[in-house]
């Protein structure tokens, strides 16, 4: 693996670019007029701080990916970058991303950026091998980057970037807890504790991502209250919601890594569809 592939795979790219295209969605639908331009200078902004924030994790966890099959071929563990070549990269990457939303948008923006690169890389990371309580920290963070891209386009920390990060707040349970039931196996060996309770894969750890998947629903529907979208937007997001909550009740049926494997991948469908929903209808 050559240096310059492995500080690309340091950047974890497509989760990245998942997280930082939900920061376009949230300028999209703060700005007044649809500037796809601007939207992509957020989203690389976005990509950026979120890339620095990934590979803090992967230096911290450096000998705990090299226990596990998924993660062990990454280039810290494989000793292809030193941990100083990744320390440098995140100061590079996190200062260019926090310096372009400073300027080509406004201090808040790239202050909220800072504080979920912090939360994520320096409070979630180390807390993933403490307690379970890691997922909800994570949450924060990573339910920030529409609201980073609601700010960007404003400048404000209005209600309606509260209820997107809520949206992507609430999602990510099912999203982390199904992951983390198709990888239970793997993340024991690093002494990851991402299940909500002492028994892991059981019908109470099920109850929680219903429950938590039912919450969304409503939640998903307040863009149509306050205004933000029309009404397709919220029969989408409720189609949407209900069948993300259909496979929750085959996980409570089962407890099946299959069943946790079918909502791992509803929950990859559910936010884009949903975001692209709410730009396209936007009002």
């Amino acid at each position: 693996m050559s240096k310059a592939r492995a500080y690309f795979q340091l950047l974890k790219f497509r989760l990245s670019l998942t997280v930082s295209f939900s920061s376009a969605v949230g300028y999209l639908l703060g700005a007044k007029e649809l500037d796809w331009s601007r939207a992509l200078l957020v989203m690389l902004g976005g990509l950026a701080v979120t890339g620095a924030a990934n590979t803090i994790n992967q230096i911290f966890e450096k000998d705990l990916d090299k226990l596990m099959k998924r993660t062990a071929q990454r280039p810290l563990p494989l000793g292809i970058l030193s941990s100083a070549e990744a320390w440098a990269f995140v100061l590079l990457l996190g200062g260019l991303g926090l310096g372009m939303l400073a300027y080509f948008f406004n201090p808040l923006a790239a202050a909220l950026s800072l504080i979920s690169l912090i939360l994520y890389g320096f409070i979630y990371t180390p807390l993933k091998t403490i307690s379970p309580i890691c997922v909800a920290v994570g949450a924060i963070p990573g339910g920030m980057p529409p609201l980073i891209g609601w700010v960007a386009a404003t400048g404000v920390l209005g209600i309606e970037g509260w209820v997107l990060f809520g949206i992507q707040f609430m999602w990510q349970f099912p999203h982390f807890w199904a992951i983390a039931w198709v990888l239970d196996d793997d993340y024991k060996k690093a002494g990851f504790k991402m299940l909500p309770t002492p028994g892991g894969k059981d019908m109470r750890t099920a109850i929680q991502i219903m429950t938590y998947t039912l919450v969304l629903i409503p939640l998903s529907l307040l863009p149509l209250y306050f205004g933000m979208t029309g009404t397709t937007y919220a029969m989408v997001a409720a189609i949407c919601g209900v069948l993300f909550l259909m496979q929750t009740f085959y996980l409570m049926r089962t407890c099946t890594k299959k069943a946790a494997m079918r909502i791992m991948f509803g929950s990859f469908l559910y936010l884009p569809i949903v975001q692209i929903a709410l730009v396209l209808d936007k009002v």
